[in-house]
C-alpha cells in the first residue's frame, strides 16, 4: 500500500490548508459566535472549486477522487467544524444523491449548480420520531395525476433553512415499510407549501443551520422523483454510507486542530520554571492524541480507496466513522485538560473544538447504530 500523496493529492492539500489557513481560522470565532451561515466563505470556496470536489467536470465538479475530496474536507474542517458540515451535507448528501440516482436532466439541471457552488444543498431524512429509525417516518408524497403531494415535516436537517435544492424522503406507500419510501428534489423558492419551522440553537458546529422543515399539501411535480418509487430507503443508505467517510474527515480535522492548539500551548505555557510540555503526564497526551489521530486517517483513507475501487466498504465506511468521531471527541477533551482553566474559556478555542467534535457521536449514524453496522457486517462473513 502506497502511503504517499500523488502530487494532485498534496497539490489540493496545500491549496485548502492555505485557504483555511487564511480565512477561515482568523474568523472561525466570529462564526462561532455569531452561528449565521458564512455566505461568502461558501462563496469563495465555490470560486476554488470546493463545492464539487468529486463531482466530474461535466457535472461542473473538480473531478477530484475520494481520497482528495476527503483532504479537502479535513483541512476545512480543521478550520471550522460548522463550515465542515456545511460542505459535506452539500456534496456527500444532497449533490451524491443527484450525482448517484438522478437522470442525465435532473444532473443538468440541479447537479451543475450545486457543484459549482452557485446553489446550497441539503439532505432531508430525518424527522422527531424517525432518526435512527428511518422506516418510522411519517412524510407522505400522494400521487396526484402528474404531481406528488407532500405533508409532513423534517428535522435536524443540515443547511435547510439556506438551500437552494434539497433532496428529500417521503412515503409514498405507507404500507410497506421501508420499500414504501421515495425521494424527491424540492426547490424552497419554487414550490409552494415548503416552510422553515426555525433552526436549532446548538452546543457546536455553528454556521450551519439545522432546521426544522414542513410541508403543507406541497406539490412536487412527477420528474422530480428521483429514481424510481421505493428506492429511496436503499438511495438513503448508500448516501450516507458514502457520507460517513467525509465525517471521518471532520473528525479528523477537528482533532488536528485541538491537537496542534494544544502542542503550541504546551510549548508556551510554563510552570514550575518550565514549559508545561516538558512534563512527562503531557508529554503522554500529546503523544496519545497523535496516535490517534493518525489511526483515524488512515482508516479513512482505507475506506476511501474501497470506495474508489469500487469495493464493498459498509463495514470500513462505518469504522471510519465510528473511530474518527469518538477521536476527535477524545482529543478535544484532552486539548481542554492541557490549556487547564484556560480551556474552559471563550479566549482559547479548545472549548469550540470539543463542541464541534460532539456531534460527530450523533450524525450520520449514532456510535451506537455503528457498532451494530459493524457487528453486522462481521457476523455475515
Amino acid at each position: 500500500m502506497d502511503f504517499t500523496l500523488s502530487a494532485e493529492q498534496a497539490q489540493i492539500r496545500d491549496m485548502v490548508a492555505e485557504f483555511v489557513d487564511e480565512e477561515v481560522v482568523p474568523v472561525a470565532s466570529e462564526i462561532d459566535h455569531d452561528d449565521e451561515f458564512p455566505r461568502d466563505l461558501v462563496s469563495e470556496m465555490a470560486e476554488l472549486g470546493l463545492m464539487g470536489m468529486p463531482f466530474p467536470e461535466k457535472y461542473g465538479g473538480a473531478g477530484l477522487d475520494y481520497h482528495s475530496y476527503a483532504i479537502g474536507l479535513e483541512e476545512i474542517s480543521r478550520g471550522s467544524g460548522g463550515l465542515g458540515t456545511v460542505v459535506a451535507a452539500h456534496i456527500s448528501l444532497a449533490g451524491n444523491m443527484l450525482y448517484e440516482f438522478g437522470d442525465e436532466d435532473q444532473k443538468q439541471e440541479y447537479l451543475v449548480p450545486l457543484a459549482e457552488g452557485r446553489d446550497i444543498g441539503a439532505f432531508a431524512l430525518s424527522e422527531a420520531g424517525a432518526g435512527s429509525d428511518v422506516p418510522a417516518m411519517a412524510t407522505t408524497a400522494e400521487k396526484d395525476g402528474d404531481e406528488y403531494v407532500v405533508n409532513g415535516g423534517k428535522l435536524w436537517i443540515s443547511n435547510g433553512s439556506v438551500a437552494d435544492t434539497i433532496t428529500l424522503f417521503a412515503k409514498t406507500d405507507p404500507e410497506a415499510g421501508n420499500k414504501g419510501i421515495s425521494s424527491f428534489i424540492v426547490r424552497p423558492e419554487e414550490d409552494d407549501g415548503f416552510i422553515v419551522e426555525g433552526t436549532e440553537e446548538k452546543l457546536g458546529d455553528k454556521g450551519c443551520p439545522t432546521a426544522e422543515l414542513r410541508f403543507d399539501d406541497m406539490r412536487l411535480p412527477e420528474d422530480r422523483l428521483i429514481g424510481e418509487e421505493g428506492e429511496g430507503f436503499v438511495q438513503a443508505l448508500k448516501t450516507l454510507n458514502g457520507g460517513r467517510i467525509t465525517i471521518a474527515a471532520r473528525g479528523v480535522g477537528i482533532a488536528r486542530a485541538a491537537f496542534e492548539e494544544a502542542r503550541d500551548y504546551a510549548n508556551e505555557r510554563e510552570q514550575f520554571g518550565q514549559p508545561i510540555g516538558e512534563f512527562q503526564s503531557i508529554k503522554h497526551k500529546l503523544a496519545d492524541m497523535d496516535t490517534k489521530i493518525q489511526a483515524a486517517t488512515l482508516l479513512m483513507h482505507k475506506a476511501a480507496d474501497k470506495k474508489i475501487r469500487g469495493e464493498e466498504y459498509i463495514k470500513d465506511a462505518a469504522q471510519a466513522k465510528l473511530y474518527a468521531s469518538e477521536v476527535s471527541r477524545e482529543v478535544a477533551n484532552e486539548g481542554i485538560q492541557i490549556h487547564g482553566g484556560y480551556g474552559y474559556t471563550k479566549d482559547f478555542p479548545a472549548e469550540r473544538f470539543y463542541r464541534d467534535a460532539k456531534l460527530n457521536e450523533i450524525y450520520e449514524g449514532t456510535s451506537e447504530v455503528l457498532r451494530n453496522t459493524i457487528g453486522d457486517q462481521l457476523l455475515e462473513t
